[in-house]
């Protein structure tokens, strides 16, 4: 079976039809299992020829429900936010693709943002519809990701990241501290849990669970330029543990205090001032060891 790929190179998302679950027909079943879309947004998307079977040929919203089957849906945005930035591939083999992203491009589809993402952008940009991220960083943050190929492939890289073979090296600009100077190179170690806001993590009392590894680079007036080298990878963890030693990135708007995103209405004067700067590990499939450096750079003190 082929991937189903739209004109802006969008792949399709896959659903499954369970034997236990009747439904008078497609779209009767597409309201049930995505509740939080309106039965409207379903209508259109039948009506554009956006729901195929599994061959890949549009279906009716009349059609039967066939349990045991698998269908096929595209996503639809009637607005998405542009992302005037463009991504750059600095390497790719039969096995990899490895791009810089810029700042605000989501890595993956989600919320507001399917076009307008490094995953989409790259299959349109290369034809490889089976492309995958094999880790993910922030939308605010710039810099590496690496991508798999060859799906069969894809776990033996994932496992890089899960079992912390991978070297990750960031940049980020934030406030001096003549107190904080003084105790660097330092490995800061705390206990990182999701917050009550889903958007902002916390640090919480009980065995630490993220570890970064914090060197000073170089300091003009209040600003500073810091080397960071988790060693863990928990989520917005830089973040965090910058935030808690009271020297939050420069342009953070979730740290120290939740800034509302306003999502059509960007500010692309004011990018987070943080880099994924350095990749290196040993490849799973061809034994040789890769080093990749991003070609952003953050602003000059």
């Amino acid at each position: 079976m082929s991937i189903q790929v739209n004109a802006e190179g969008v792949s399709a998302s896959r659903v499954f039809l369970p034997a236990d679950q009747s439904h008078l027909n497609l779209l009767q079943f597409f309201i049930a299992q995505f509740p939080r879309i309106p039965a409207s947004e379903w209508e259109e998307r039948f009506n554009d020829n956006l729901i195929l079977d599994i061959e890949g040929q549009p279906l009716s919203a009349n059609d039967p429900y066939q349990p045991n089957t698998h269908l096929m849906y595209f996503r639809r945005l009637a607005r998405e936010p542009e992302i005037p930035f463009e991504e750059q591939i600095l390497y790719q083999d039969e096995h990899i693709l490895v791009a810089d992203k810029p700042h605000f491009l989501p890595v993956t589809p989600s919320g507001l943002y399917l076009h307008q993402t490094l995953l989409n952008r790259l299959k349109k940009k290369t034809g490889i519809q089976a492309l995958s991220p094999i880790h993910r960083i922030d939308r605010d943050t710039a810099g590496l990701v690496v991508f798999s190929i060859n799906p069969e492939e894809r776990a033996q890289y994932q496992n890089l990241f899960r079992d912390r073979a991978v070297t990750k090296v960031y940049e980020a600009i934030a406030p001096y501290s003549d107190a904080l100077a003084t105790r660097l190179p330092m490995t800061y170690q705390s206990r990182i849990e999701e917050s009550e806001h889903f958007l902002q993590m916390q640090e919480v009392e009980g065995e630490s669970n993220s570890d970064t590894l914090i060197e000073l680079v170089e300091n003009e007036g209040p600003w500073a330029r810091y080397r960071l080298t988790p060693g863990s990878g928990k989520k917005h963890q830089l973040r965090c543990h910058l935030n808690a030693l009271s020297i939050p990135i420069k342009f953070d708007q979730i740290y120290p205090v939740l800034t509302p995103y306003q999502e059509y209405d960007l500010d692309f004067s004011k990018p987070l001032q943080l880099l994924a700067k350095d990749l290196a590990f040993l490849d799973p499939i061809t034994q040789e060891k890769r080093a990749f450096s991003s070609e952003f750079s953050l602003d000059r003190l």
